[in-house]
């Protein structure tokens, strides 16, 4: 099973329990025009960001050894990331382990020291600094922000501003130079495990 497919399985299920007004405003949400993102060849800065616990990981550290992974994702509360980051645990960690590449998530959610249950950093981009400079960071319109709070969700509490990422993978290599990049403005998709290799 292709991670597109547990995706829209997962979709499928979610949207069947959502009132249908809601459903309307995050369908829409889904469509929202893309931006500009950062492009292959271009250099992202050094960064150090806390983990989960509060360990500090800089970017010239994931690099070191090899070409660097980083998975932007919305947050711990999103269903779709959850399952996402499950699923490059299972198939892609292995096989970049293999290729000396590192692995690293990274969404703008609060370190709350809850460590998640994986073999890669998952780090806090609080104020989304580094989403922000490759053109991953938007603000949640109103219409989003009133149904994220009819389903329990603040994000204000939970990443400290009512802003959000888009989903994307970008690699890195070992001079920080961008090999990759692939964003996802509609936050049900996501990047196969195997495209992230191909581009390794």
């Amino acid at each position: 099973m292709t991670l597109e497919t547990a995706l829209n399985g997962l979709n499928d299920q979610l949207r069947a329990a959502l009132p249908p007004e809601i459903a309307e405003v995050l369908d829409a949400d889904r469509r929202r025009a893309a931006t500009a993102f950062a492009e292959v060849g271009a250099k992202i800065d050094d960064f150090e960001l806390p983990s989960a616990d509060g360990t500090p990981v800089k970017l010239a550290a994931l690099v070191e050894e090899g070409p660097a992974v980083l998975v932007f994702y919305r947050g711990q509360w999103c269903p779709y990331c959850n399952l996402t980051l499950r699923t490059y645990q299972q198939e892609l960690l292995p096989e970049l382990e293999k290729r000396g590449a590192t692995l690293a998530a990274i969404s703008p959610q609060k370190p709350d020291g809850t460590v998640p249950d994986l073999g890669f950093p998952v780090l806090s981009d609080v104020g989304s600094t580094v989403a922000r400079g490759l053109g991953l960071s938007y603000p949640v319109s109103a219409p989003v922000r009133e149904a994220m709070e009819t389903l329990g969700t603040n994000l204000e509490q939970v990443n400290g501003t009512w802003d959000l990422v888009h989903p994307a993978v970008v690699v890195a290599d070992q001079d920080r130079v961008l090999r990759f990049v692939d964003v996802h403005p509609d936050f049900v998709t996501r990047t196969e495990p195997a495209d992230i290799l191909k581009a390794l």
